[in-house]
């Protein structure tokens, strides 16, 4: 009875779950060839995925979340996704190069997202870029909203200017990685001193940074390198968007799960100096930590060089993403004077770097690249390894028997042939030999007879 009772609530949790799943996906469209013509009336954000990854197989419960959020909190914004191996031509015309591929939409424009495929991370992906490009703050109340909402955000000030025509420009192409904002210079908070107005300010770590064109270059660069806090828990979509900033990223290693003194030290050490001297290295450096040795091992592997012993946990490493080089310290980091101090190194050049781009290390990562191919392959699926490279190996391995046994019959048939040839060239030189002493018993007896007619004129002139 008991065990009839287990079966009867197992059956109601799987029908309720089931019944959830599919309440999602009723919140997703299915969409097909006649997407093209309809899609300008409406933003969507769409997912590209193909039936067959695994990627795609993840992301799908996740997706129907976020279709279900969306459409219950009343956004405009319509999702849908569409099987880019059915209908290729409008997958390419979109620029879909891989699986799966999250754009939003939104009349003749079309916007790639590129961050950790989680559900509040793309719902925050389509509610920024559905919206307004510059969002108005008209009083100090809204600013400080948003200020508690937003941990980095990019604010103009001041009334219209060339320097706000290129604002609008470069929110245009980074809105898929922050929010811009624009007001007056009465609705900033009295902490905010600006130099001059019109001004473009970011807020973040607690304060805030004017844009100097004259110390920070292009407006677009600045803003790159900008949208990122001081300090990050980095992971692999974070390391991947840094290396776009042209920053130079120093990195703790530790394990987040060892609570030990030299773990938790070495944390305190980068974050004290990410915050301590941020006006020394805010424009050079970004600044975090990164849980996990084997991760660290395999990204620098596979990013930057095929020559690099295991890390000991816990330590630094500063990465240069733009050349693919890696700085290690020569000593233990003690204190914040000892980062200082490696740092300072790495900036003036007495560090010695490691990696980096060259010929040799291109040719070491191919290699390793291949390498770690095939071993993950195997892994995760020992019989698709199998099938994947023992098929193609073992049709060279025909190709190749052919070949040889090809090569040596015809070995055999060249052989047989040059023994028919020599002996009918034997047979043909016998023949001419008889031939020749046949000529020769002709001419002896031609030569004979001649003499006999000379011999019979000699008699008669005799007689």
């Amino acid at each position: 009875m008991a065990a009839a009772s287990r079966r009867c609530r197992l059956l109601w949790a799987a029908a309720a779950a089931a019944l959830v799943l599919a309440l999602d996906a009723a919140f997703v469209e299915d969409l097909d060839d006649s997407f093209k013509d309809n899609r300008k009336d409406d933003i969507w954000l769409v997912d590209f995925y193909a039936p067959w990854c695994g990627h795609c197989k993840k992301l799908e419960p996740v997706w129907n979340e976020v279709g279900m959020e969306i459409r219950s909190s009343g956004s405009p914004v319509k999702v849908g996704k569409m099987d880019a191996t059915s209908y290729s031509s409008i997958a390419s015309e979109f620029g879909v190069r891989g699986y799966p591929t999250i754009k939003l939409l939104k009349g003749d424009l079309a916007y790639n997202y590129r961050g950790p495929r989680t559900k509040d991370d793309i719902i925050e992906f389509a509610n920024r870029v559905s919206g307004p490009l510059i969002r108005p703050l008209p009083s100090q109340q809204m600013f400080e909203h948003v200020q508690k909402r937003h941990r980095v955000f990019f604010l103009y000030v001041g009334g219209e200017s060339p320097l706000k025509e290129k604002y609008i420009e470069v929110a245009s192409e980074l809105i898929v990685y922050t929010y811009f904002f624009s007001s007056s210079e009465e609705v900033l908070p009295e902490y905010v001193t600006l130099p001059e107005l019109p001004a473009v300010v970011v807020f973040k770590d607690g304060t805030y940074f004017v844009y100097d064109e004259y110390e920070d270059g292009d407006l677009s660069s600045w803003i790159n390198r900008e949208r990122f806090q001081g300090y990050l828990n980095v992971d692999g979509f974070t390391l991947y968007e840094l290396g776009d900033t042209g920053k130079l990223v120093a990195i703790a290693i530790i394990d987040d799960k060892n609570s030990s003194a030299e773990h938790t030290r070495l944390k305190s050490v980068i974050q004290e100096v990410a915050k301590d001297y941020r006006d020394h290295f805010h424009r050079n450096f970004q600044f975090g930590h990164m849980d996990g040795n084997d991760y660290i091992n395999s990204l620098l592997m596979d990013c930057l060089t095929y020559i690099f012993s295991d890390l000991t946990i816990p330590t630094v490493v500063v990465l240069n993403t733009s050349n693919q080089q890696y700085f290690l310290p020569d000593r233990c980091i003690e204190s914040t004077k000892d980062l200082v101090q490696f740092i300072n190194d790495v900036l003036d050049g007495t560090a010695q770097a490691q990696g980096g781009d060259g010929f040799l290390q291109r040719i070491k990562r191919i290699f390793y690249d291949a390498r770690s191919t095939v071993v993950s392959v195997f892994k995760s699926s020992p019989l698709l390894g199998c099938f994947l490279f023992g098929l193609p190996l073992g049709v060279i391995s025909i190709m190749c028997y052919g070949i040889y046994t090809a090569d040596t019959d015809g070995g055999i048939e060249i052989n047989e042939t040059s023994k028919k040839e020599l002996g009918d060239r034997e047979l043909t030189d016998e023949d001419s030999e008889e031939e020749q002493e046949q000529e020769k018993k002709e001419k002896s007896e031609e030569l004979s007879d001649g003499e006999h007619e000379l011999k019979n004129i000699f008699d008669k002139k005799k007689d």
